[in-house]
């Protein structure tokens, strides 16, 4: 099972979302962003590296608010959502298509990844 991290990032009542990369697996859908922990890492380094190499953003990473373990055709990942704050003024996309600032009432105009569609639910 692959471990990956996500950011609630949210700012004014409103939760960044990204959209996939159309060439990748899950390609226009969209997400919180983060990924893959990479072995000795801790969560928390985990989510602030991906975030920083996916929109060249800083975050502060606060609390744990739960995880969803969610079977692919190709594979199982654990996801583990953590609340974050952005500090950077600007985003820069490096991997993903779009991002928008969305309310929790707003969710349902967008088609999640399986695994991100339960975050929702945690918070």
């Amino acid at each position: 099972m692959i471990e990956v991290v996500a950011g609630i990032i949210y700012k004014d009542d409103k939760f960044l979302i990204a959209q996939r990369n159309f060439s990748k697996s899950q390609g226009g859908l969209w997400e919180f962003p983060g990924g893959k922990v990479e072995k000795g890492e801790s969560y928390e380094n985990a989510l602030k590296r991906e975030i920083k190499e996916e929109l060249n953003a800083d975050i502060e990473v606060n609390e744990y608010i739960g995880e969803n373990v969610y079977d692919y055709p190709e594979k199982s990942i654990k996801l583990l959502f953590y609340k974050a704050k952005l500090l950077s003024e600007k985003i820069e996309l490096l991997e993903h298509e779009n991002y928008k600032w969305i309310t929790k009432d707003e969710k349902d105009k967008y088609e999640f990844a399986g695994a991100d569609k339960e975050a929702f639910d945690l918070f």
